[in-house]
């Protein structure tokens, strides 16, 4: 039974809505456990994030999925706070042979999404974990999804916290993807 984590910042709902989308489709492949954390600007404290109940979490799921909108070229702040106070466990290694994947959003068709989607990669990367792509082929998918052709991740182009049907079914494929890929993996 595979627990997987998605670990997000979210603004403006857009961000939670597509976790909830990506959640649904882990929760599609049977027997999968999904916990949501949404990182909240409380949980920051002199820049750092303080909350080591979100650093369990990972460490007793077999996949995370790191999501955060694409601010400036890369992960929010907020974000960011919760990947540095990772590096007790970076360290150790203690998230080694997990699986990783990530999603983000951002109000221009080409809003430097990619490197947001690097920077959860090399996170995953620094930690040991196994990247889990999104193997869609953009623009040649038949119901129309990775409307962005993002392989490495999920990347969505989104002006309101409404998705669209592309935008849904393609990070609920994700979601499924990690779900049956740790079910592979057990």
């Amino acid at each position: 039974m595979p627990h997987i984590a998605i670990i997000y910042f979210s603004e403006t709902d857009t961000t939670h809505n597509i976790a909830l989308s990506i959640g649904d489709g882990c929760s599609s492949v049977s027997d999968t456990v999904v916990n949501y954390h949404r990182i909240d600007g409380s949980e920051i404290k002199n820049g750092r994030f303080k909350t080591t109940e979100t650093l369990t979490l990972v460490d007793n799921s077999d996949a995370v999925v790191f999501g955060s909108p694409t601010y400036m070229g890369g992960p929010a702040a907020q974000f960011k706070a919760f990947a540095d106070a990772t590096s007790d466990r970076w360290e150790e290694q203690q998230w080694s042979g997990k699986l990783a994947t990530g999603f983000t959003v951002g109000a221009n068709a080409n809003g430097d999404q990619l490197a947001t989607l690097q920077y959860f990669s090399i996170l995953a990367s620094q930690h040991g974990m196994l990247w889990v792509n999104l193997n869609i082929p953009g623009g040649s998918d038949p119901k129309g999804r990775n409307p962005l052709g993002s392989q490495l991740g999920f990347a969505a182009h989104c002006l309101t916290p409404t998705l669209t049907q592309a935008d849904k079914d393609t990070a609920f494929h994700l979601g499924a993807r990690v779900a049956r890929t740790a079910i592979k993996l057990s």
